[in-house]
């Protein structure tokens, strides 16, 4: 009985000292071992290349070119699903830089809605309207945060595929 519990206690002892090495093991990982150092390290790294809110713009940007053509073609689907994703995005970018909370929110709580109820409406006059006040609403956030020198303008060239 003796040995059955020192069995039972050697081998906790054994697993738990097996995860510590196992966390701090440096063991590459990834295409061609790309991703290396400790658990901790390849977190750090993979929240890097995530990127701020400067990767959350780039998709922004995309999104508010396509909601423009989408309008264009009255194609309101496509621009209904072109607001839930730069919603997303921009949500997804607050967690990742939670001190731009601040000037994103009237955006989030009031730009986008609006953009969102015009879309319903399927009026490509209102819409053209209410693109403006949000593109509006872009350059004030960027002016909210410093960055009044970005200018946001409705696009001029369209460069995606996607056609109604």
């Amino acid at each position: 009985m003796k040995k059955t519990i020192l069995n039972l206690f050697a081998l906790a002892i054994l697993v738990s000292c097996q995860s510590v090495v196992t966390e701090d093991e440096r063991t590459a990982v990834g295409s061609e071992g790309w991703l290396e150092g400790t658990s901790e390290e390849k977190f750090e790294e993979v929240a890097h290349h995530l990127g701020g809110f400067s990767r959350t713009m780039i998709e922004v940007s995309y999104r508010y070119s396509e909601l423009y053509w989408a309008g264009m073609d009255e194609n309101w689907g496509y621009a209904e699903h072109q607001v839930e994703h730069m919603i997303e995005a921009i949500e997804d970018g607050i967690k990742r830089r939670p001190t731009r909370a601040a000037s994103a929110e009237s955006f989030l709580k009031e730009s986008l809605p609006a953009m969102e109820e015009l879309i319903k409406k399927e009026n490509k006059e209102e819409f053209i309207k209410g693109f403006r006040a949000l593109t509006s609403g872009c350059n004030a956030c960027h002016a909210k945060e410093g960055e009044s020198f970005i200018k946001i303008a409705e696009p001029e060239i369209r460069t995606s595929p996607v056609r109604f």
